[in-house]
């Protein structure tokens, strides 16, 4: 088992590393910007050192620096957690080769599916089903256009590259194709430095339900059921729930196998996420893999009552998995807190926190970094906090988010809290009525 576990990365997702890292035994270590000095996550790691100024690139993307500092401590391990180098297939190649494990995919493996194209080929050489679309990237628009007329409108174009909704189209018609084709090409090579793209059938009336995986360095590898991320804003999750209300016991059965399948075909290590979007006629198709936690990993983990992070770090020890697949027992829905100001478009509400008082009882679990006094810093992604509750029906896991959100008091700076109360009073929420458009016709009562 190792020693000491480095943690490349920031706030709520660092501080969940440290507290497994505390409990397995394992001394921990926190990076940090100087724009991060009094985070929680710095004060509670066994160890802690400054890896750059505030911005991104100068710090937590630094390779060099996470590499240097995890060598000058003398840690075996990193963990990456999710953004940054989450997903980056030379990090993971320049741990192997600085022999420091990365709690993580290989370079391989990231490669093989970090690529939106050379993922679907991938997933179809497996037997997933997969959307309808081009086989790789398109040469030019004159083969876009052929495409598009051969699969028929309405058809998506997406940055191979892509990520966040970047480089992302939907085309309904013929006429929209030459300003979607230019403009996503435009924003993926801005974003990415990559303007790669393919073409998709677009899916009608979707719900975005992501299928968590575990798979070990012996190729055995589990599921651990669904979650459903369907109520999304410019493709940011928002909210999300399992077990997923709009699933029947038969699609879980196959959406479960086709994860666990993808899984294995690429012999994967780890844990990680197979994404599917499911039509109003419940047919499902692979969209994607993250090859590292999720963000909203704590619902998995409240109701099958399983410490994912432990399971990462058990597994890039080389312990095997049970191979055991996991149904949820318990509802257990997440609303992200945003420092935003929902009223105003969502735009971001950096500043300092005067007032934190965090909701509690029973099935109640507050994920965060910041406390009364914190400087919520502007260089980096707005969620400040994760409120996750977990109850024996959906029905009460709703009543308990209402209560809990009611008692989130967070003052000093803007917050999606009250969004959230909207939520979960909407009708169609309620019902489980949802799909990834339901942002689009959702408005903020005054």
């Amino acid at each position: 088992m190792f020693k000491k576990i480095l943690i490349a990365n920031r706030g709520e997702i660092a501080l969940r590393v440290i507290r497994t890292c505390r409990e397995m035994g394992i001394k921990s270590i926190a990076v940090y910007s100087t724009a991060d000095a009094e985070s929680l996550h710095v004060k509670f790691a066994d160890e802690a050192v400054c890896i750059g100024p505030a911005p991104s690139s100068e710090s937590y993307l630094k390779m060099s620096n996470i590499i240097a500092a995890a060598e000058i401590t003398n840690a075996d391990a990193i963990h990456p957690g999710y953004g940054f180098l989450a997903e980056n297939a030379k990090f993971s190649k320049l741990c192997e080769e600085h022999e420091i494990k990365f709690i993580g995919a290989s370079a391989e493996m990231i490669n093989s599916m970090g690529d939106k194209a050379s993922a679907k080929a991938t997933m179809i050489a497996a037997g997933v089903p997969c959307i309808p679309g081009s086989e790789g990237i398109i040469e030019n628009f004159e083969a876009c256009e052929k495409l598009a007329t051969e699969f028929k409108y309405p058809v998506m174009l997406k940055a191979t590259a892509g990520g966040g909704g970047k480089g992302m189209r939907a085309v309904w018609k013929k006429e929209e194709l030459r300003d979607a084709w230019d403009s996503a090409r435009q924003e993926a090579k801005a974003a990415f430095g990559n303007d790669d793209m393919y073409l998709e059938k677009l899916i009608e009336e979707p719900r975005h339900i992501e299928i968590q995986i575990v798979g070990d360095s012996f190729g055995k590898a589990c599921h651990l059921s669904e979650r459903d991320c369907s109520i999304q804003r410019r493709h940011q999750k928002l909210t999300e729930e399992t077990p997923s209300p709009y699933m029947t016991d038969k699609l879980r059965l196959a959406m479960g196998d086709a994860a666990v399948k993808a899984a294995e075909y690429i012999k994967y290590e780890g844990a990680g996420t197979v994404e599917f979007l499911v039509d109003k006629h419940r047919n499902f198709y692979f969209m994607e893999m993250n090859t590292r936690i999720q963000v909203e990993h704590p619902i998995t983990e409240e109701v099958i009552n399983y410490d994912l992070i432990r399971e990462q770090i058990l597994v890039a020890a080389g312990v095997p998995i049970s191979g055991k697949n996991y149904l949820p027992k318990m509802h257990s829905i997440e609303c992200r807190i945003n420092a935003e100001d929902p009223y105003h478009g969502f735009r971001p509400a950096p500043g300092k926190i005067t007032t934190f008082h965090a909701p509690g009882g029973h099935g109640i679990r507050i994920d965060t970094h910041v406390y009364a006094g914190y400087m919520i810093p502007p260089n980096y992604d707005s969620m400040i906090a994760k409120l996750i509750v977990t109850a024996q029906t959906r029905e009460e896991a709703i009543n308990k988010m209402k209560r809990a959100l009611d008692e989130f008091v967070i003052e000093g700076v803007k917050t999606t809290i009250p969004f959230h109360r909207q939520l979960m009073n909407h009708p169609d929420y309620v019902a489980g009525n949802y799909t990834t458009k339901f942002m689009e016709d959702f408005e903020m009562d005054a």
